[in-house]
């Protein structure tokens, strides 16, 4: 998008909001399900959970959408200056969109929600001060924060159903800590010198914190950054000089780079397979175990402790997961 286009949708996004400010009705008069934005499934499916028959969830960004690129568009505006609560991921996950959503929360109910991570939890950026690896959903633990701050911004915005909130957001963090559970249990049953995830971009951190494995992106934290053909070789030297045996695709990240490792290994003589594909900056198809936050962790730690060498059930912690993926 160029600077002339860029500022074109700022400008649009600034009277839209004049306009919504303007015609705007409070929100006590206005009748039930609270109208929510999301941007990414993830947080979708939080709000979801927590609001039940109460909210009406719109994700922005859909399956294999990459939230570092992704740009607002017209119809995006509309929706945004319409809600009755926006919940976005914040951390500069959406790079692009960020300019956009802070002048929207001078004006409304926008809540950065994966912001509510306590800092000392958080990774920092190696080339950045002040930046930190946005990608804390990951983890079922850290989610937890998430899910709270969102139960907190649904209450704010419709205070009257703070109580039910309130209880859904318990009842699916229950949920979530059965998760976390059920990942530790599989991944755990990865041997030691298997433990290393490779991907293509680095967009495991927190895993790799969390169930002590070595995690290795082609590409850093976003996927905005490039791989050089001295980063390729490199890595190509690794899997050989290691013997690693597996490395994974990305739903939402092309599946080149990983191609050409797997390409490069094999003229070396080294056979590396492609161990599955995970999720990691999008969630499945909608109406699928997969397109939900829990289907969509069940499905990583699954895939990962399975190609690794691990001893995870076939079709995940309840059995629910779709054979092939």
């Amino acid at each position: 998008m160029t600077r002339t286009t860029r500022r074109h949708f700022l400008h649009l996004a600034t009277a839209t909001l004049g306009a919504a400010a303007l015609t705007a009705t409070p929100l006590r008069a206005r009748t039930a399900p609270l109208d929510v934005v999301a941007t990414t499934g993830m947080i979708a499916d939080a709000a979801r959970n927590v609001g039940g028959d109460l909210v009406d969830v719109t994700a922005l960004m859909g399956p294999g959408v990459d939230p570092h690129s992704y740009r607002q568009t017209r119809s995006d505006i509309v929706a945004l200056t319409r809600a009755d609560a926006v919940l976005w991921h914040g951390l500069y996950l959406e790079a692009q969109m960020e300019e956009m959503l802070l002048k929207l929360a001078d004006r409304g109910h926008v809540t950065a929600v994966g912001e509510a991570v306590p800092q000392d939890l958080l990774i920092g950026h190696e080339d950045y001060q002040g930046k930190f690896d946005p990608h804390v959903w990951m983890v079922p633990d850290l989610w937890a924060h998430v899910v709270r701050a969102v139960r907190d911004a649904l209450s704010t915005a419709a205070p009257d159903h703070a109580d039910t909130f309130a209880a859904n957001a318990e009842s699916h963090l229950a949920g979530i800590a059965r998760l976390g559970d059920y990942a530790r249990g599989v991944l755990d049953s990865v041997p030691g010198p298997s433990r290393v995830l490779l991907t293509a971009h680095d967009a495991f951190g927190y895993f790799g914190r969390a169930y002590d494995f070595e995690v290795v992106g082609i590409q850093g934290i976003s996927t905005e950054s490039e791989a050089g053909l001295n980063r390729i070789r490199t890595l190509v030297d690794m899997l050989v000089e290691r013997d690693i045996r597996a490395v994974f695709v990305e739903t939402s990240v092309s599946d080149r780079n990983i191609r050409a490792l797997v390409e490069g290994a094999a003229a070396r003589g080294h056979e590396v397979a492609i161990g599955g594909e995970l999720f990691s900056d999008a969630m499945g198809e909608p109406g699928t175990y997969e397109g939900t936050y829990i289907g969509m962790i069940d499905h990583n730690a699954t895939t990962i402790a399975g190609a690794l060498g691990g001893e995870p059930p076939v079709r995940g912690m309840d059995g629910r997961l779709r054979a092939g993926l």
